[in-house]
């Protein structure tokens, strides 16, 4: 009986190996959506602080603003993507939504700061960019401690 010892592809193997290639995939999207959201970390204090410094609003502060704000969401929808789900808390999930809209109310108001407002406007902007730094950094450590408590 010479296909007794041929391997056959039983459909629970099947299985097995499709899910461990999706894994694999998972695992590569869990890391570009990790590094997408530290980088957007990075520009949203580059424009919030470089406003911060410089007393006042300029172009590139809202650039740096909308770089910030579009990694964010990237990295949260590359994140969902992988449906991390059981590797969040209620608490995340609703300060991760606060911050995201926020950001974008923050951007947006920075435009409309930036054509129409007037020059003590522009000064004074940066005091509501670091309120809304400070909120964007709640999910951002929470998503931090939830990463560093699993593989702890």
């Amino acid at each position: 009986y010479e296909n007794q010892n041929k391997r056959v592809w039983e459909p629970r193997m099947k299985n097995a190996f499709i899910l461990s290639w999706l894994n694999q995939v998972d695992i590569h999207y869990l890391i570009a959506a990790i590094c997408v959201i530290s980088s957007a970390l990075i520009f949203y204090t580059i424009g919030v602080w470089g406003e911060r410094l410089q007393k006042k609003l300029k172009l590139w502060h809202i650039i740096f603003f909308l770089l910030g704000l579009v990694s964010d969401a990237v990295g949260t929808s590359w994140w969902a993507y992988c449906q991390i789900n059981a590797l969040h808390d209620e608490i995340h999930t609703v300060t991760g939504t606060i911050a995201i809209l926020l950001m974008f109310v923050h951007a947006s108001w920075a435009i409309w700061t930036y054509v129409k407002g007037s020059a003590e406007a522009k000064r004074h902007f940066n005091r509501f960019s670091i309120v809304v730094w400070c909120i964007w950094l709640i999910p951002y450590l929470i998503g931090m401690a939830i990463g560093m408590h699993l593989h702890a």
